[in-house]
């Protein structure tokens, strides 16, 4: 998971590390520190900041400079900022499970999507909806007034029906990053003086732990496996009725699939050449673990013992046929030797039928 303060609060960064190092005993910092591995990024616009303006060095607004899912807005990486480029690739080379950015200028926790098809202010939700809904409510309940808001219901929006956006990074990171990101925004004064900074950490410090801590203690999570090496394999994660997937990590082919709690799901593990296995759980309060081993398919045995080309069907014929003859060799044997095996077995039942005769008692 990973934070990007934009700015807001620098000293954000170093207090989260502080109550993490010094408070390691409590149970909660305890769970996260050897759980979670926790990027902090103090400012994604180092040079707007410094300038006070949205825009960067060039003037650019960074949170409308990613690909858009509805409109194209800069599909040309070339052209596209150098921190905006920096932030994809970080998030493709990390593979983060869930994120938050803290903004300033209001007072709420707004999740996905951030636009409309038809560019309407309206609720637009995505996919996971419920799921960015529950993380949106973690936030603002925990937070010291936020779920109090008069203008946003529970102190949670979705962002198309709050004002749309489009190129923003909160709906890339879940498109494109598997990233379940949250846009906090954490004060209604957009440029808080330096003496205000210790009151937003802490109206905010319970916040920021109970959500990190929401990606451990709730979801499914696990590792895929294939069944004949044993080894990791990076598969993907689906869910019945919920049209998106998470992909397993490359290495040690882990996922981590954050849901909505109370509720049942079909979970579906996936591998090109594997067959697919599902598994049905009920989501309470905790989080459930959950290793799939999948099963090669047979054809991708046979077509890699082979060494057949995908238009090598002559081959893979002849394969089949010799494979088809050992077949009918094994089973004229095997019917042979059960022949041989009941007629000692009708001779040893008629021993034995003579030998418990012998043994009965009257």
């Amino acid at each position: 998971m990973y934070f990007n303060a934009c700015g807001l609060l620098e000293c954000s960064g170093t207090s989260i590390l502080d109550i993490l190092g010094s408070s390691f005993l409590l149970l909660k910092a305890r769970l996260i520190v050897e759980n979670v591995h926790l990027h902090i990024l103090p400012s994604m616009n180092p040079d707007g900041f410094a300038l006070r303006r949205r825009g960067n060095a060039h003037n650019i607004d960074l949170n409308r400079d990613f690909p858009d899912q509805f409109f194209p807005v800069n599909d040309d990486m070339s052209t596209r900022q150098p921190e905006t480029r920096a932030i994809m690739e970080w998030m493709r080379e990390i593979h983060f499970s869930a994120s938050a950015s803290l903004h300033g200028g209001a007072l709420v926790a707004n999740y996905p999507w951030d636009g409309t098809e038809d560019r309407r202010k309206n609720y637009y939700g995505c996919p996971d909806d419920n799921t960015f809904r529950f993380m949106a409510t973690i936030y603002s309940h925990s937070h010291h007034n936020m779920s109090l808001s008069k203008e946003f219901p529970g102190g949670i929006t979705n962002g198309a029906s709050w004002y749309p956006i489009y190129g923003g990074m909160q709906d890339w990171n879940y498109i494109h990053a598997g990233c379940f990101e949250l846009t906090l925004e954490i004060s209604d004064n957009k440029w808080p003086n330096a003496n205000e900074l210790p009151t937003l950490w802490q109206y905010n410090k319970k916040s920021l732990l109970n959500l990190v801590a929401s990606v451990i203690k709730t979801g499914v999570h696990g590792r895929i496996f294939s069944s004949d090496s044993g080894r990791p394999i990076p598969g993907i994660i689906a869910i019945k009725g919920i049209n998106y997937t998470v992909n397993a990590g490359r290495r040690f082919a882990d996922y981590h699939r954050l849901l909505a709690p109370r509720e049942r799901y079909e979970v579906l593990a996936t591998m090109p050449g594997y067959k697919s296995k599902s598994t049905s759980i009920w989501l309470g309060e905790t989080a459930v673990n959950a290793d799939f081993i999948l099963d090669p398919e047979v054809i991708t045995k046979v077509h890699n013992a082979c060494d057949c080309g995908s238009g090598s069907k002559k081959r893979l014929g002849n394969v089949w046929e010799v494979h088809s003859l050992i077949y009918i060799f094994l089973v004229c044997t095997l019917a042979f030797v059960c022949v041989l095996l009941k007629r000692k077995m009708r001779s040893n039942i008629s021993s034995n039928r003579q030998l418990t005769k012998r043994s009965l008692r009257v």
